[in-house]
């Protein structure tokens, strides 16, 4: 309804085409948009892979280097292999740490279930000054973390403990308590009355059902 009260006019069939033909457009352009959005980001993504692989690749290298340096070495003395084999080790690493990966050792420390795992269970009950039970002994196999996450927990040797006993304390024994009739249960035990001139020539009470 207008304002006069007149009843408004229905929009011309030009007018519904136009706005039909500008919404889909629209829908055109969107659908166009999100595309190109889908490629750019795969794009993006396996650039993404690469630039990783790469980092990763060249951190790596050099221990695959002196790893065949070693090798050609092999004859050498083992004292001078043996040190090659610990600078192998040191540069993987440090490989690792360039990845942002720390390593989990936390020898002699507490056990934790968050970042160790248990591999063994050591008895120190006979040593001169036992660790607590619990306590990491040894590492089995190193475990690494990233960004604060576990990526593989630590195998470890925890100690058991002291075997502590329950010390077994005797029972005092107790003097044998004497048989209670029915007349006697739950009543409490009276001092004797002194006979007297009420008492006297009366005769004594006996339990119903008993026979004088």
């Amino acid at each position: 309804m207008t304002e006069n009260g007149r009843p408004e006019k229905a929009p011309a069939a030009t007018d519904l085409a136009v706005e039909l033909e500008e919404c889909r457009d629209r829908q055109l352009r969107t659908l166009a948009d999100f595309d190109n959005f889908r490629r750019r980001t795969g794009r993006e993504l396996a650039a993404a892979r690469t630039a990783e692989r790469d980092r990763v690749v060249l951190a790596w290298l050099p221990v695959l280097d002196h790893l065949e340096l070693a090798l050609s070495h092999a004859s050498a003395e083992p004292a001078s292999l043996l040190d090659g084999v610990r600078g192998v080790r040191q540069l993987a690493l440090e490989a690792l740490r360039r990845c942002g990966v720390v390593r989990l050792d936390d020898e002699h420390g507490p056990f934790d279930p968050n970042r160790h795992e248990v591999g063994a269970v050591v008895d120190v009950s006979t040593t001169p000054d036992p660790p607590p039970a619990g306590t990491v002994m040894d590492v089995l196999r190193s475990g690494f973390a990233a960004d604060g996450r576990v990526l593989r927990p630590a195998s470890v040797a925890v100690s058991a403990g002291p075997q502590t006993g329950t010390p077994h304390t005797p029972q005092t024994a107790q003097a044998p308590r004497a048989p209670q009739t029915p007349w006697t249960v739950g009543r409490r035990p009276e001092s004797p009355r002194p006979e007297g001139p009420r008492s006297a020539g009366r005769p004594a009470w006996t339990p119903p059902g008993t026979s004088p």
